[in-house]
């Protein structure tokens, strides 16, 4: 049977009602290239047709009382996908703001556990594109459990969903993840459990050797930036249930240009337009800090680490030097930070953050989780913004014969870190997807327009 891990498990443990932990994004789709035209049962069909070879999208939760352990993935014998596809209509005008405001809404809700952990919603009644007025234009809101997928695996998933030509043929069936009895939950849950003893007898001299690492580091001033030493923003608060999402479409040779005339990397690029666009956003506002803000970015270890679970995850603190005022000055700084930060978490190992969470047993999750909502720490900015830079595929895909012209991912947000900044790569563009909470800010739209004017910037000083 496949066990969620413990970082998979912890995801969702975590979960509230405030703090739905979803891994969301957001196709705007062309239909003028389905064969045969489209259809909504047409678009139906051939998403059915796909889920024999997409044994994550028919794995449900299982669990026993008796279970020590973390809860198993099952084949669910039932699925059925009208229970996850879903269809409505924008209201008019159509337009981006009335996309994004119904995508709130719907990666607000929690999903169903008693089924997949994914659901679709094909949106109609998009507004014609600008440069393409005869064009019929729909949209996909594709939300699936962080526990089932991290940032990497969800862009494989999506890239098991589409093809590169409008007619392609059916993928071949993949087998599923099978199943398992209470009794059965039960016996193997006991027998990992008894293991977590050895597991701490190898995660301990780890967590030892980390620490030594990290003091050396900031006495030579190699460190990444620390935890708990970001300013507090208006993005630092506790959340309510609502979200607010906005969208932004850049160039990615635009990006590529500023990269290769300032000699830095992509990601220095996109962290410094991430920089740039929130230190111009509180500015206006009057709430700029004076210290410079703190991103934790994830990183993916698939490739890299042996261990199970579907999250295969690292992460390292970023400065982003809102306290520069220059943007190229800014992006070096943020370029030479940026490098410190990956050789502290590349000395760190890659699994350092997969072994701390499989170590730690169902019961002291929960023990943690409470204990951590009673305390200051909860309400303590750890870090300003989560900025996540997931490279996608550099080809042009079609989903059941529709061309995606645009995927704009969405991460989660959490109490205290009410902003999160996700970017993905398609083919020639550079897609940002901005989520937080409408009570932190009541602009988000602002905040996602200024990507496109700080990329401007960066080109004119490069």
């Amino acid at each position: 049977m496949e066990r969620l891990s413990g970082l998979d498990a912890g995801l969702l443990y975590s979960e509230s009602s405030a703090v739905p932990l979803n891994v969301c994004s957001i196709a705007e789709l062309d239909t003028s290239t389905v064969p045969g035209g489209y259809t909504f049962e047409q678009f139906s069909s051939d998403l059915g047709s796909r889920m024999s070879a997409l044994p994550e999208l028919r794995a449900k939760l299982a669990d026993s009382r008796l279970n020590l352990a973390h809860p198993v993935w099952v084949e669910d014998k039932n699925f059925d996908l009208t229970r996850h596809l879903h269809r409505i209509g924008l209201p008019s005008p159509g337009g981006r703001v009335e996309l994004a405001d119904i995508c709130a809404h719907i990666v607000s809700t929690p999903l169903d556990r008693s089924k997949p952990l994914w659901e679709m919603w094909v949106i109609e009644g998009l507004e014609p594109d600008a440069d393409a007025p005869d064009s019929d234009r729909l949209a996909l809101m594709i939300k699936v459990h962080h526990a089932a997928v991290d940032g990497v695996s969800a862009a494989n998933l999506l890239d098991q969903l589409c093809d590169p030509e409008p007619d392609a043929p059916p993928r071949d069936p993949v087998e599923g993840a099978g199943d398992a009895t209470p009794w059965g939950i039960a016996a193997d849950g006991l027998l990992r459990f008894l293991t977590l003893p050895w597991q701490l007898t190898k995660v301990i001299p780890e967590t030892a050797s980390t620490v030594i690492k990290t003091v050396s580091r900031a006495v030579a001033g190699t460190a990444m930036a620390a935890p708990f030493t970001a300013p507090t923003t208006p993005f630092n608060a506790e959340l309510t249930s609502e979200r607010s999402i906005a969208l932004a479409q850049l160039a990615l040779d635009d990006v590529k240009r500023v990269k290769d005339e300032c000699g830095v990397k992509v990601n220095d690029v996109v962290m410094a337009l991430c920089a740039g666009a929130l230190r111009d956003f509180l500015h206006d506002r009057a709430q700029l800090p004076e210290h410079p803000l703190i991103a934790v970015v994830p990183s993916s270890v698939h490739g890299k680490s042996d261990r199970p679970g579907r999250n295969q995850l690292s992460g390292m603190f970023c400065n982003l030097h809102t306290d520069i005022d220059d943007p190229l000055e800014r992006l070096r700084a943020i370029a030479e930070s940026d490098s410190r930060a990956k050789e502290h978490s590349s000395d760190l190992g890659p699994n350092l953050v997969v072994d701390l969470a499989q170590a730690i047993s169902r019961g002291m999750f929960g023990w943690m989780l409470s204990l951590a909502s009673h305390t200051p720490l909860s309400h303590t900015a750890i870090h300003n913004v989560v900025i996540s830079n997931v490279a996608g595929p550099a080809t042009t895909l079609y989903a059941c014969g529709a061309e995606i012209k645009a995927l704009y991912p969405l991460g989660p947000i959490f109490h205290g870190s009410g902003l999160n900044i996700t970017v993905m790569s398609l083919g020639d563009t550079l897609n940002v997807g901005l989520i937080s909470c409408p009570q932190l800010v009541d602009d988000l739209w602002d905040l996602a327009d200024r990507f496109e004017a700080e990329l401007g910037e960066l080109l004119r000083r490069c």
